[in-house]
């Protein structure tokens, strides 16, 4: 776990140090576009294949969803009335409901919840690949765009129907094997990395000061606190088991994904506020964790 950490640590710390290197003649937006059209189906093909669906799982990631929609109704129109500018307005409506449930969320699973908890956690991290690239294609490219090119973008993401061939395959029972299923990890991977290198070139040109400080309020105390109440409240209704219900609240809780810098780089929408945002909700959660292990032991 350590190592893993520090590679990850040494990836971001090289798309820092490029971008302060080659300042003029780095594009962070090549990066973004390498990411999200050709590496990230990748990483999405193989993640659909590692765990094999069954239909008594699919109720924790429909829940999930569930509680996706039901609280990003209210959001969008908190979002009219407190912002004026579109692309704060955007990012305020979305960034909260995108959550880092695989790079995150999955380990600490396992750390508070044991192996027992990994089929559910990779399920919900599934489901947010919708989240993020239906849901949250729209709402990002609403900052630059009109309603017509938006719907537009969502199909010109070619990560939705990957993943929907791979959920095909995976209920067929059609899992990659040999030469294949090894191409398939070699492509997540180098996704993954090329993710990790776009953060740092990101967090090379940030300045805490320069975010909109209403933005950077409403967003966090919306992810840190709105969210993960109204979770709490729509779980307690429902019949799943208590720890299940405790799996969906820690993944509601996991800090802004960085697959938000990729979507708010994509389509112009303040690529530089977003980073600063997954860095301040990254260091918070490291608090928030310890007392959600405090809250699970009581209630759950």
């Amino acid at each position: 776990m350590i190592l893993s950490l520090a590679f990850v640590y040494v990836f971001i710390a090289l798309g820092y140090s490029a971008k302060k290197i080659f300042r003029d003649k780095m594009d962070s937006k090549t990066l973004t576009i390498m990411s999200v059209y050709f590496t990230q189906p990748f990483v999405a093909m193989w993640g659909f294949s590692t765990a094999s669906l069954h239909l008594e799982h699919l109720k924790v990631p429909l829940l999930y969803l569930l509680i996706i929609v039901i609280l990003l109704i209210p959001t969008i129109l908190i979002a009219r009335v407190i912002f004026d500018e579109p692309k704060n307005r955007a990012i305020f409506s979305i960034a909260g409901f995108v959550g880092n449930t695989g790079n995150i969320g999955i380990p600490l699973g396992i750390a508070i919840f044991g192996e027992s908890s990994v089929i559910y956690t990779t399920l919900i991290n599934l489901a947010n690949v919708f989240v993020v690239y239906i849901v949250g294609v729209y709402i990002y490219s609403r900052g630059s765009f009109d309603i017509k090119t938006s719907i537009k973008n969502i199909f010109k993401i070619p990560i939705i129907p990957v993943s929907i061939i791979a959920i095909i395959l995976n209920t067929l029972g059609l899992h990659p094997t040999g030469e294949f299923k090894e191409f398939l990890k070699m492509g997540a991977y180098a996704g993954i990395v090329l993710q990790l290198f776009l953060l740092g070139t990101f967090l090379e040109g940030i300045t805490i000061k320069e975010v909109h400080p209403k933005l950077f309020i409403g967003t966090l105390s919306q992810k840190f606190i709105m969210v993960p109440l109204l979770s709490a409240v729509i779980l307690h209704f429902s019949q799943l088991d208590k720890t299940i219900q405790a799996i969906i609240l820690m993944e509601m809780l996991t800090p802004l994904a960085v697959a938000n810098i990729n979507l708010a780089s994509l389509y112009d929408c303040r690529p530089k506020d977003v980073t600063t945002l997954i860095l301040i909700s990254t260091l918070l959660f490291m608090p928030i964790v310890f007392v959600f292990e405090y809250i699970k032991t009581l209630y759950y």
